[in-house]
């Protein structure tokens, strides 16, 4: 089960990459790419350019091969192999077929060459794109004719990094023949791309971990802001239960304040309910409502009678016993009562 798995992941992955590798060969962004690298390449220094990135130059040579092989160096071989070797045809497929290309050539092969689909190999470019209509180029070659050219190389010691072929006006077709078990074999390794892939995804991680980074700080003083907005509504609500105690106990107070009599009402009411004959020399109100009166008077003794008609006053009483008083000739007394609250105010 896990080999069906596997063989069926790796025929995916075959078919993607041969989608891939369909539209990148020979499209405008490949020669940017090799560009950007070929300037870069010669940005840096020589030592990193021999490590990094190694001269690219393509080498056509032509099949058959010359008796005297030239010296190819670092350079990419390219093998051309001639326009009668194999079989180059434009076709006219929708432009759905392109994202399977492969596998829908490969299907109707036996439509476009003589010769039984498993005893070809082919490779597919995609040459322009119209609405519904893609232009598609096929190049086929018979696969024993293909082997005995790859075999010839090898025993000649030559290493093939493409096999392209020529076309009707005998300009490359910019296709890759080679079998993709016969690619990258001995060939020096390119190493800036892989480098450069690494970097990207670093740059990208890094970025990522920056991002996460300023949004946790935005979020944690977005957090302070709140927690002080909450300490401040705290206080303002502090503030405000003070406040409404405060205003409570002034009105509490004033109602206490107006519910009593004041001490010049107070004088006033006993001037007039204890007699002209009566003096007096002391008066205290205590915060009770409670009043200690002392004085003289001509006739002490009526004046807990006389108390009784004082607006501001009730519950007369003497405190101690009555005295003469030697001097004036009056008799000296004490008395405690209790204010009256007004009506207004009364319970």
């Amino acid at each position: 089960m896990k080999q069906l798995i596997s063989q069926s992941l790796a025929r995916r992955f075959a078919q993607v990459n041969g989608h891939w590798q369909s539209h990148w060969r020979g499209s405008l962004a490949q020669r940017l790419w090799q560009a950007w690298l070929h300037e870069l390449r010669n940005a840096l220094p020589a030592r990193m350019q021999r490590g990094l990135l190694p001269h690219n130059r393509e080498r056509l040579l032509t099949w058959p091969l010359p008796e005297a092989l030239p010296d190819a160096g670092g350079d990419r071989v390219v093998l051309l192999l001639p326009y009668s070797m194999v079989l180059a045809q434009p076709l006219d497929l929708p432009v759905a077929a392109t994202r399977d290309l492969r596998s829908v050539v490969g299907f109707e092969l036996d439509k476009y060459t003589p010769f039984p689909r498993e005893d070809m190999h082919f490779v597919t470019r995609v040459q322009g794109r119209g609405k519904s209509i893609a232009r598609v180029l096929l190049v086929a070659i018979v696969r024993e004719r293909l082997q005995t050219v790859l075999d010839h190389c090898h025993a000649r010691g030559l290493h093939v990094h493409a096999i392209d072929c020529r076309g009707s006006n005998d300009e490359p077709l910019g296709v890759d023949l080679l079998p993709d078990e016969y690619k990258h074999k001995g060939a020096r390794r390119n190493h800036l791309p892989r480098y450069l892939a690494m970097s990207c995804v670093g740059l990208l991680l890094a970025c990522m971990v920056l991002w996460l980074d300023a949004r946790s700080a935005r979020m944690e003083t977005m957090q302070n802001a709140v927690d002080q907005q909450r300490e401040q509504v705290q206080a303002l609500q502090n503030l405000r239960h003070e406040l409404a105690n405060t205003q409570g106990a002034a009105r509490y107070l004033a109602q206490r304040k107006t519910a009593r009599p004041s001490v010049s009402s107070v004088l006033l009411d006993l001037t007039g309910c204890l007699g002209a004959d009566t003096w007096v020399e002391q008066l205290d109100i205590s915060e009770d409502g409670g009043v200690s009166i002392s004085g003289q008077s001509a006739r002490a003794s009526a004046l807990i009678a006389r108390a009784k008609d004082c607006r501001t006053l009730s519950d007369a009483q003497f405190q101690g016993i009555i005295q003469p008083d030697e001097q004036t000739g009056r008799e000296r007394f004490s008395l405690h009562a209790q204010l009256r609250r007004e009506p207004a105010d009364a319970t």
